[in-house]
């Protein structure tokens, strides 16, 4: 009798699960490499191989769910580029993933209206009573699967995509008003993208 695969299931930092992506192993791997000027998506396949095996690995007979976090995923995917010539790699993953904490530490989430300059001007007094909130990219996924009952993987997806932009206008507050516009715009581009694929 054939021995069935157990799944794997990656425990999210919000304490969600959603189903391991063999490809999202490549894809860090691939922009860890290209980070440091050494681009190789054939290395980056093969590392991700390894990784993915590991992983497997680790189930006990009888499993037939695995369960592993974020944190210990990304543990395995430095030593196994350590341990394989490509150290420089492995720190830009270390960098990439403590720039980001830090970032979602630095930005805030302004819940007010911004209908006239006077409103901006309130909203960066030092003294200001808008009332604010850390960044956090779950709040996001929580509502488009709540409100919008978009897929769980599809709504991350799309928090991704925003939380991109928000970090790359460098600004210390947010408005709540801003982010539910690009929520929004980007379900909607991400959903469109879906049905053409569908129907292609």
């Amino acid at each position: 009798m054939a021995t069935r695969t157990p799944k794997l299931m990656v425990i999210k930092a919000d304490g969600t699960k959603e189903e391991y992506f063999h490809t999202k192993v490549i894809g860090t791997i691939a922009n860890a490499l290209a980070a440091t000027g050494r681009p190789d998506i054939h290395a980056a396949q093969e590392i991700a191989d390894a990784v993915t095996f590991f992983l497997y690995r680790t189930a006990q007979p009888g499993d037939s769910q695995i369960s592993i976090g974020t944190h210990e995923i990304l543990s395995i995917i430095k030593t196994v580029l350590a341990d394989t010539g490509f150290e420089p790699a492995a720190e830009a993953i270390s960098e990439h993933h403590f720039e980001r904490k830090l970032k979602r530490c630095r930005v805030e989430v302004v819940r007010g209206k911004l209908d006239k300059l006077s409103d901006a001007e309130e909203l960066y007094a030092e003294c200001s009573e808008q009332p604010r909130s850390k960044w956090d990219k779950s709040l996001i996924v929580e509502y488009l699967v709540a409100k919008h009952r978009l897929h769980r993987q599809t709504a991350r997806a799309v928090a991704s995509m925003v939380e991109e932009k928000i970090f790359n206008l460098g600004l210390p507050l947010v408005p709540a008003g801003l982010i539910k516009q690009l929520v929004l715009s980007d379900a909607a581009a991400v959903i469109r993208a879906q049905n053409q694929l569908q129907t292609a």
